[in-house]
């Protein structure tokens, strides 16, 4: 049997690889909603094709700097000043970072070339939320869109996304209204996705998560209960059973 080549947005590298001894870098990011006549929007940067994640479509954010810690241990707020700085040197968008709402926090696996573990914050943008500003350098596009059209632009192969951001999309396109968005994540603690990779027995490359039946260990065509990626080369399909959201 042919084994079917790689989705274009996989960005998780060899599958044998489950183990590193080097730490993911801290990163955040956040998904910025408004309304547009009676419906969410979210905004989205293109990345420079030159830099790492080169040409997707992501959400404002970066690495959480030394500079953004107010307390040693305290990540989690370095987590939210990071989102703030980033928000307005990517968008020149200016929120205080009680305004973001923690939901998940994404671990890629051991075989991704360059890793961030990510906290990924929910908030409203400001009232000028048509000022949107980007450098032209590390960030060459922006667009505020739909989650649902976003995903279908995936799906026609005219954007590229990452799986943490194709599924977060997925998740606020189940929301006409952003703050019906955000209040259903805000009463929710934050999911942790500590990414397993695997591939089924068609050779399609599996992103699980933890509630899979595959999960633990690793087995792609295990039955039952699923939290998990389905990269196929022709597109992403989200299967979970296992998760409520």
């Amino acid at each position: 049997m042919t084994e079917p080549s790689k989705h274009r947005n996989d960005i998780y590298g060899d599958i044998e690889k489950r183990e590193t001894s080097t730490p993911a870098v801290p990163a955040a990011t956040v998904a910025l909603l408004r309304d547009r006549e009676g419906v969410a929007e979210v905004l989205m940067l293109k990345k420079n094709s030159k830099i790492a994640f080169g040409g997707l479509w992501v959400f404002p954010g970066g690495r959480i700097d030394d500079e953004d810690f107010d307390a040693p241990d305290d990540l989690e707020q370095a987590a939210r000043n990071a989102a703030v700085r980033e928000t307005i040197e990517e968008a020149n968008m200016t929120l205080e970072g009680n305004a973001f709402h923690w939901f998940a926090h994404w671990t890629p696996p051991a075989s991704t070339p360059v890793r961030f573990a990510t906290w990924f914050f929910l908030a409203r943008a400001p009232s000028a939320s048509d000022d949107v500003k980007v450098d032209g350098g590390e960030i060459k596009e922006h667009a505020w869109i739909t989650p649902g059209e976003a995903l279908r632009r995936h799906a026609r192969e005219e954007i590229d996304l990452a799986p943490p951001t194709w599924v977060t999309l997925y998740h606020l396109s189940k929301y006409t209204q952003s703050s019906e968005a955000i209040e259903h994540f805000s009463q929710l603690a934050p999911r942790y996705y500590e990414t397993h990779l695997a591939k089924n027995s068609t050779g399609t490359r599996i992103a699980m998560w933890d509630g899979d039946a595959g999960y633990e260990d690793y087995d792609a065509d295990a039955e039952g209960a699923t939290h998990r990626l389905v990269m196929n080369p022709s597109g992403f399909k989200f299967l979970h059973s296992a998760a409520q959201y």
